[in-house]
C-alpha cells in the first residue's frame, strides 16, 4: 500500500523562480514580436496605452489613431484593479460599523 506524500514547502521557492523565469521570458518573447513587427510593417500606422500606478493613483496615457479606446481600457482596468484592491484589502472576520 502507498503512502501519499505530503504537499512540502520546499519546492516553494523553486516553483517561484521557474515560473518568474517562465512570465519573463514570455514578455520578453512578446516584446520582441511586437518590435519585429513594428518593423516589417512600415506603412502601418502604431497606437498604444498604458498605465502607471503611483501608489493607488492611476496615470493613463495612449498616442495614435486608436488611443481613445486603449485610454477607455486602460481606465476601465485601473477602475477594476482599485475595487479588487479595496476587496482584497478587507480581513475577514473583522466588521466595521
Amino acid at each position: 500500500m502507498r503512502e501519499t506524500a505530503e504537499p512540502s514547502d520546499e519546492n516553494t521557492p523553486r516553483k517561484f523562480l521557474t515560473l518568474f523565469i517562465l512570465g519573463f521570458s514570455t514578455m520578453f518573447v512578446g516584446l520582441i514580436l511586437v518590435a519585429i513587427a513594428a518593423i516589417v510593417s512600415q506603412g502601418g500606422s502604431t497606437s498604444f496605452g498604458g498605465i502607471i500606478f503611483i501608489g493607488p493613483i492611476p496615470i493613463v496615457f495612449g498616442a495614435g489613431p486608436r488611443a481613445q479606446w486603449l485610454i477607455l481600457f486602460a481606465i476601465i482596468l485601473a477602475v477594476l484593479s482599485v475595487i479588487m484592491f479595496l476587496i482584497l484589502r478587507r480581513r475577514p472576520g473583522i466588521t466595521r460599523v
